[in-house]
């Protein structure tokens, strides 16, 4: 479960603004174009005022239509005017939203790109997708809805203040003090539903990641009977994101209400107050409509600032969630690297290399070993023993707590990833189809590939019976839960390894998932896969590494036995023994 953290206000609101400020002339535009929108909002009060007293002086004497009309058509004028300005505002706002959360998401995709894979070893996929989904989604859409509005009512509260105090510091002063009451309690509930906030987030993503499991799941779940635990699993989570949301959106829930409590109170307030100044005569009728106008633009800022705060809040605990990733540890930079290997040779030399996934716990303990030019290297061993660890510190999946590894007298660690990544073919026990065709999934990565070369390493392999019976060929459409069995799947990634071409090449249980006669045409196809490359095959199948030039027998991290499989079987060691237990418990 993924640990609850408190969030912290100041240090996500700058990174947001930082991250912002690659759009700081559109975002100083949109804030320039709120406060003229609540300029223009603010002129309105007083010329209303203004034309009240004219209307009321003309009830007893004569109208002036002609002033009238002109306070009308300014009126007019500026509402439009103040349209206008907040529809471009509103448009440049949209724009710099979308982009900022098109930013992020790219940023975030580059990120899972450059991040060692002992991150994602510690933190669910659901969670991880939480962040690139809902919480920049939460981003985008509080700045949308809440910033340009927060600029707009802030320039219109501070306007509005202003206004009635030059206009009646009493009426003012009784009105603000009696808006203000209310905003203070609002204040203290945001300070008391933060922390909800965030664990809101947390457990978004937690219930995203148990969601994840459960469907790419479902079959073993199923098969085990499992269902009731499962379900047990997710109320569990559901409960707690039902907790901390309820906490959170009742306490934020309370500020419009006592916001809007507050707003009708300072209207009572300023009529009483302005009924008792008019009766003494020291101010006008029309004052008191242009402070009804006033308190308005004073009051439902404040309601809409409260309740943008909420949101506020939301986006507060995404930001940290957002970059909290994009801060996280990188792989290291390889820029400066300019060892280049092209025509390999395939010498690949283990001096003592160690290893620990965590540094109390060492699975690699002194692993060193000479493998020749196009030799085909086996490597056996119970389960936990370090097999597949030794391929992921040879592709630089993982760094060596010491020693080294050579390709050709050459330290992988002086190469970059991508040049190493590009001499490796790889098949593994784990399946991968992605969506798109099956030309795409078999030439994966790999430009110009004729339909001839295709034909002939899927009839290599096994494939082209299937591709004929597609109704499309190498253009039929395939998504990784297509109906293509599991050894199907497994013969697509040998073919995709083929395809590769390249001069060294991991086989990591590339059998595992086909039956005893698929299997021995799969071998004559790796067979030919591996012909003149240097490779490495893990195999549980003893009987599928027999013809290996030499065959590396580990346990617990260290090789205890090498040589060929005669030379095993005659030793009649570990290497014997579990050769030989196999057959026995298949006969």
């Amino acid at each position: 479960m993924t640990e609850k953290k408190s969030v912290n206000l100041k240090k996500s609101f700058s990174d947001f603004f930082s991250y912002i400020g690659r759009h700081k002339v559109a975002l100083f535009v949109s804030v320039a174009l709120s406060v003229i929108g609540s300029a223009l909002t603010l002129i309105g009060p007083g010329k209303v005022g203004d034309m009240t007293n004219l209307i009321k002086d003309g009830l007893t004497g004569t109208m002036d239509i002609s002033a009238i009309t002109k306070i009308a058509v300014l009126l007019a004028v500026l509402y439009l005017l103040g349209f206008v300005v907040n529809y471009v505002q509103g448009f440049l706002m949209a724009t710099v939203t979308q982009r900022v959360t098109q930013g992020m998401r790219r940023d975030i995709s580059e990120k899972i790109d450059r991040m060692p894979l002992k991150y994602f070893d510690s933190h669910t996929i659901g969670d991880t997708l939480s962040r690139v989904t809902n919480d920049v989604d939460t981003v985008g859409q509080t700045m949308n809805q809440c910033f340009s509005t927060m600029i707009f009512y802030i320039a219109l509260l501070i306007g509005a203040t202003l206004l009635m105090l030059h206009t009646n510091w009493i009426m003012a002063l009784c009105g603000i003090a009696a808006s203000l009451a209310g905003f203070a309690v609002v204040v203290m509930l945001i300070s008391k539903s933060q922390k909800y906030f965030i664990l809101q987030q947390q457990e978004l993503g937690g219930i995203n990641g148990c969601v994840e499991e459960s469907y790419t799941g479902l079959q073993v779940i199923k098969a085990y009977n499992g269902e009731k635990s499962v379900q047990s699993d997710f109320h569990k989570r559901n409960e707690q994101l039902y907790d901390s949301a309820w906490k959170s959106q009742f306490l934020s829930g309370s500020m419009q209400p006592l916001m809007t409590f507050a707003g009708n109170f300072s209207y009572v307030v300023v009529c009483i107050v302005g009924a008792v100044l008019a009766a003494q005569g020291k101010i006008e009728f029309g004052i008191i409509v242009a402070f009804m106008l006033y308190i308005r633009n004073f009051t439902y800022p404040l309601q809409n600032i409260s309740q943008a705060l909420q949101s506020v809040q939301s986006m507060a605990a995404a930001c940290q969630r957002v970059f909290e990733f994009l801060d996280e540890e990188e792989m290291a930079d390889e820029s400066e690297k300019t060892a280049l290997l092209q025509e390999v040779k395939g010498n690949v030399t283990f001096n003592h290399v160690r290893f620990g996934y965590n540094p109390d716990k060492v699975i690699i303990k002194d692993f060193s070993n000479q493998v020749e030019a196009g030799q085909k290297i086996a490597i056996v061993g119970p389960t936990g023993a370090g097999k597949t660890t030794i391929v992921n510190l040879l592709m630089r999946f993982y760094e060596v707590n010491s020693g080294s590894i050579s390709i050709d007298g050459i330290p992988t660690t002086s190469l970059t990833r991508e040049n190493l990544h590009n001499l490796f073919g790889m098949v593994l026990q784990d399946t991968w189809m992605f969506e798109g065709t099956v030309r795409e999934n078999l030439v994966y990565n790999k430009q110009n590939v004729s339909d001839e070369k295709l034909d002939e390493v899927c009839r290599a392999v096994g494939l082209i019976d299937l591709i004929d019976q597609l109704p499309h060929r190498y253009d039929t459409m395939l998504s990784d839960n297509a109906s293509i069995s599991a050894g199907q799947k497994q013969l697509f990634t040998i073919a995709r390894a083929m395809l590769e071409d390249a001069p060294l090449m991991i086989l990591d249980e590339a059998t595992s998932s086909v039956d005893t006669r698929t299997e021995l045409h799969v071998q004559q196809a790796m067979d030919l896969l591996t012909q003149g490359r240097t490779s490495f095959i893990i195999a549980h199948r003893l009987s599928t590494i027999k013809n290996a030039d030499c065959i590396l027998v580990m346990k617990d991290g260290d090789i205890i036995e090498y040589g060929n499989h005669e030379t095993l079987m005659a030793k009649g060691g570990f290497y014997a023994d579990l050769y030989n237990s196999q057959f026995e418990q298949a006969s």
